[in-house]
């Protein structure tokens, strides 16, 4: 679920990293998705395996050159800046470094399943930072003041 924080008084609870972290989430998810598909069709005569390069999106998303000024007047451009994190569209495409088998298949198991290893492991990372962030927010709520 989104909540949108833009203008209210909690739009600057979580700062840059926290929403770059949640976007994160979302982006590694997406691809945990693509890898399974890409498992699952490894034995279909002509499957060609997909590939998401979220890294640039994510990158892109939260400005990284400190580009935060930037705005879009058009719904097809990039959003820039900190709205722009967890708004990013990622494109989701064929594999073009992979080899084609001789049924016309792409998938290399292998490849997928340490793909599959690694971004799980970097989403459990992600997963907790956040909650890291969470526990200080609600210590600073709860007992910030005493």
């Amino acid at each position: 679920m989104n909540i949108e924080l833009r203008g209210s008084p909690l739009a600057d609870l979580f700062d840059k990293t926290t929403q770059a972290l949640g976007a994160s989430l979302n982006y590694r998810l997406l691809r945990h998705d693509v890898t399974a598909a890409n498992i699952a069709n490894a034995e279909t005569p002509g499957f060609h395996a997909k590939k998401v390069d979220f890294e640039d999106a994510l990158a892109r998303a939260v400005d990284l050159d400190g580009m935060n000024a930037l705005t879009t007047s058009d719904p097809e451009h990039f959003a820039m800046g900190s709205s722009a994190v967890g708004k990013e569209r990622i494109e989701v495409e064929d594999n073009p470094e992979a080899d084609v088998n001789p049924d016309g298949n792409t998938v290399n198991l292998d490849k997928e399943l340490t793909n599959l290893a690694e971004n799980s492991t970097l989403y459990k990372a992600a997963l907790s930072l956040i909650n890291k962030k969470m526990a200080m927010l609600k210590y600073g709520i709860t007992e910030g003041g005493k």
